[in-house]
């Protein structure tokens, strides 16, 4: 593994290329992005705002969800993976935040994951995008990336969300989750990456690697 020093200087170029990286799923609130990331498991972001864009002028809280009804919402997001498991656990959620919660989404972990079909993941992005925290969420890309730079040898999600909160300050915590998401998604691909566009080829001694 990377010292702190060398995994900073790395996610510092990572912020010149970006200072400002943005979560790339659509909302509106706290209620319409937590729905968007249940969505966004093992499926696009880019799927999940096309299937949200007529969504969420009609089912923008938990009362209008529940008044669409399972069946509305699965003709909405039909085209998402899982569509069927991921319509249940919404409405049910969204049961649970209008029983439990006053109707709005708690915004501590703990509370998040509470909620049917939300996992530590899920409740990260919500607490960083939404709520600005230096919460870091770790998907595939995050996994993957952090193998292949060397900056965790953990053999799950938690254990590399870990390694990354304790070597990295909060403030660049915030925005590493955005940086390596993007990074995996657009440059580092897992199938074909594109070296020849890479900010941080210079420190990649994965097998794979290509030449410039």
């Amino acid at each position: 593994m990377r010292t702190q020093a060398q995994m900073l200087q790395i996610m510092r170029i990572f912020e010149r290329e970006n200072p400002h990286p943005q979560c790339e799923l659509h909302f509106v609130n706290a209620y319409t992005l937590l729905v968007a990331v249940v969505l966004s498991a093992q499926s696009t972001d880019k799927g999940v705002n096309r299937a949200t864009e007529k969504l969420f002028e009609i089912a923008d809280t938990p009362q209008k969800m529940l008044a669409l009804g399972e069946e509305k919402l699965k003709k909405h997001i039909q085209t998402i993976g899982l569509y069927n498991n991921k319509a249940k656990n919404i409405m049910e959620l969204s049961r649970q935040i209008l029983d439990r919660f006053d109707g709005e989404v708690p915004l501590n972990r703990d509370d998040l994951v509470s909620l049917a079909g939300v996992g530590r993941k899920t409740a990260n992005v919500v607490l960083n995008v939404w709520c600005g925290e230096a919460a870091m969420a770790v998907d595939t890309h995050v996994m993957r990336i952090a193998h292949r730079l060397d900056f965790s040898n953990g053999k799950t999600p938690l254990e590399i969300e870990n390694d990354l909160v304790e070597a990295l300050p909060p403030e660049i915590i915030k925005n590493t989750n955005h940086w390596l998401v993007l990074f995996g998604r657009y440059i580092c691909k897992a199938q074909k990456p594109l070296c020849e566009k890479c900010p941080v080829y210079d420190f990649c001694n994965s097998q794979d690697k290509r030449l410039k």
